[in-house]
């Protein structure tokens, strides 16, 4: 967990989450559980809890009673809009917001984009 920024039980969903886009989990996969996250990432079981059940809130998870908590069917797409929705306001605003501020304009913000795009192979 590497945004301190957040709230650790948004920590938790987002790593499920993360799991989930990846495909390290998939739809009909039992999520790990409440106890497995806190003593993993040594925390609190009802922060582990809270953030799986925000997952649940968003449609991502189900709860299945007395067995656990599983991937929904549509758990990737819904992750994938809502992610969608909030990358221009989340990246692309802070990203210019401080290109500007550095004095770069368009074209070496552009040549630096492109440089580390092709760096993590999305050129490939």
């Amino acid at each position: 967990m590497d945004n301190e920024a957040e709230p650790l039980f948004r920590q938790i969903a987002t790593l499920v989450e993360d799991s989930i886009v990846d495909g390290n989990l998939n739809a009909g996969e039992q999520a790990p559980s409440t106890n497995e996250l806190a003593k993993f990432h040594e925390i609190n079981p009802a922060t582990a809890r809270k953030g799986l059940n925000l997952l649940v809130d968003q449609g991502v998870l189900e709860k299945r009673r007395g067995i656990g908590m599983f991937v929904a069917d549509n758990a990737r797409q819904v992750i994938v809009d809502k992610r969608s929705e909030e990358f221009a306001g989340s990246y692309i605003a802070p990203l210019i917001d401080e290109a500007l501020r550095l004095g770069y304009d368009r074209t070496v913000l552009h040549d630096l984009i492109n440089r580390v795009a092709e760096s993590r192979g999305m050129y490939r």
